[in-house]
């Protein structure tokens, strides 16, 4: 019993090594020190457009919205 256990922790440590060694070779490391850009990202909402706004403005001073 103890041969086995002896066997299948040589063949561990041999696999741990080779899965290393592989991996700091054929792989490029994950970028660890990348940062994230302070812009949002997704699309503007509608409430941020200038022309959407100057098109609200206009539709309140015309008196076509909903406040007329």
């Amino acid at each position: 019993m103890l041969k086995v256990l002896l066997v299948l922790i040589i063949i561990a440590i041999a696999t741990y090594a080779l899965v290393r060694v592989t991996q700091r070779r054929g792989v490029t490391p994950p970028l660890a020190g990348t940062r994230r850009s302070t812009r949002p990202t997704g699309p503007l909402g509608p409430d941020d457009d200038e022309e959407f706004l100057r098109d609200l403005d206009r539709k309140r001073l015309d008196g076509d919205g909903p406040d007329s």
